[in-house]
């Protein structure tokens, strides 16, 4: 087979857990792979508002490998900007992203209409990435493709979608073009998932990019019930209140999954408040039972998930809830306290010594889920320094990323050798520790690509 010239630019996702955009160019055509904002410190939300290096008129496809904010959510900004391809990606990540993507645009109006009447922005005015309207329009782009099913993005482009467990939807990503074939990990989830199905083998690849969010980490050996629940036994018999973030696609599901365990189990009171203060987690949560067959719940858990917590869909109701005294658990997104209704929970009860805040997965730097993480005693919330009296627990087993263990296996299953790997989507230690096993313990060229580099593959 003829091998024409083929590159990759990292255009996000390179030394960072955030922000993925990976441009693969040949012969003056390119196809993007994820559309992700960047999250967490200051200089990295930044780069959302400078424009991309190369014109989204140009871009001739998005291929997007799930819908994590983190990997579609800079798609209405690339729409805004003159991009007019087709989106391709599974279709529960086209569901999926018809929840996220409008729900992050409406956070955004909130948010900065907030610091607006409040003052505590530094631009006047405030003014959100994109609004929901925008992502309703950038959402008319997405087609959908089975896992499995070979398609052409391009012109002589083929790609193939399979199974990467993690949430609702998510894929690895098979390219092939101009000779080479790129595999691209996507947000890989473990094998032993309470939720999701392992990820699939992957398929022979002659390069391949890998995420290394927990590149430098095992997970520990006890499960998310046995964590929870003391945790959660605790807060109630003190009489508090339990703050969760949760990313609403995966780890709601999962922690009310468990929740209902726990208390079939009678190891939490059955009278116990749940509550999902979340609009897109209580959609997402919907979709579980539209996509039987795709997780390891069956119609039964389905419904429980819908039970077993009060479902808080407006405003009002959400405010409600700081009313309701005696024990209670409060599930809301975003699961980083990026943003949206959590910000007013921690705001109302990180106070008092007899609540708890319950953090649920990985906590990227210089988010407040990170400082809260790190024990600072104070967190930033609508421009006021909220001392933190509450009891702050991680919990080290919710995570739904292969651990690095996990990520050396699936990478030591790609048949053949591939010829190089590239370790991103994880923060520079993370990545660079990846990189050091993968060249040491698999005898593979690895490397932790800079931002905005370009690289012939």
């Amino acid at each position: 087979m003829v091998r024409m010239s083929v590159h990759i630019r990292f255009l996000g996702g390179a030394g960072t857990v955030t922000g993925s955009k990976y441009l693969v160019e040949h012969e003056g055509h390119s196809v993007l792979v994820d559309c992700g904002l960047f999250q967490g410190y200051k200089q990295l939300r930044l780069r959302n508002r400078d424009p991309l290096p190369v014109l989204p008129n140009h871009i001739g496809a998005v291929l997007l490998t799930h819908a994590h904010l983190d990997h579609s959510g800079y798609l209405p900004v690339l729409a805004n900007e003159g991009f007019k391809g087709k989106v391709w990606c599974t279709p529960a990540t086209r569901d999926l992203a018809q929840i996220l993507l409008p729900d992050s645009g409406h956070i955004q109006e909130e948010d900065a209409a907030f610091a607006n009447r409040k003052g505590f922005s530094k631009h006047a005015p405030a003014l959100p990435l994109y609004t929901e309207d925008d992502a309703m329009r950038s959402l008319k782009l997405l087609r959908t493709v089975p896992m499995h099913q070979a398609f052409e993005p391009l012109p002589g482009w083929t790609a193939r979608f399979s199974g990467a467990g993690h949430i609702l939807g998510a894929a690895s990503l098979l390219l092939e073009v101009g000779g080479r074939r790129i595999l691209f990990s996507g947000d890989l989830g473990r094998p032993d998932d309470a939720l999701m199905l392992a990820p699939d083998a992957p398929p022979a690849a002659d390069v391949v990019v890998c995420e290394s969010t927990y590149g430098d980490r095992d997970h520990p050996v006890e499960n998310v019930l046995a964590e929870l629940g003391p945790a959660l036994q605790r807060v109630a018999a003190r009489g508090g209140t339990a703050v969760v973030p949760v990313f609403a696609v995966g780890r709601a599901q999962a922690l009310l999954h468990a929740i209902a365990q726990l208390k079939a189990a009678d190891q939490l009171p059955r009278s116990l408040p749940i509550y999902l203060d979340s609009p897109m987690a209580i959609h997402s949560t919907e979709l579980f039972a539209r996509h039987l067959g795709e997780h390891r719940l069956n119609a039964a858990e389905c419904r429980d998930l819908a039970v077993v917590a009060r479902m808080t869909r407006t405003a009002d109701e959400s405010k409600a809830i700081a009313q309701q005294h005696g024990p209670k658990v409060i599930l809301s997104a975003s699961g980083m306290a990026t943003g949206g209704r959590v910000l007013h929970h921690l705001m109302q009860y990180l106070g008092d010594h007899r609540n708890m805040v319950l953090l649920t997965g990985y906590q990227a730097p210089g988010t407040r889920g990170a400082t809260l993480a790190n024990g600072a005693p104070t967190l930033r919330l609508h421009g006021k320094d909220v001392p933190i009296r509450a009891e702050v627990v991680q919990l080290a087993s919710a995570s739904a990323h292969a651990d690095a263990g996990q990520l050396l296996a699936w990478l030591r299953s790609v048949p053949g050798t591939p010829r190089r790997v590239f370790v991103t989507h994880g923060d520079l230690e993370a990545s660079d520790r990846l990189r050091f096993r993968i060249e040491n313990e698999l005898r593979l060229p690895a490397l932790v690509p800079e931002h905005g580099s370009t690289w012939q593959v």
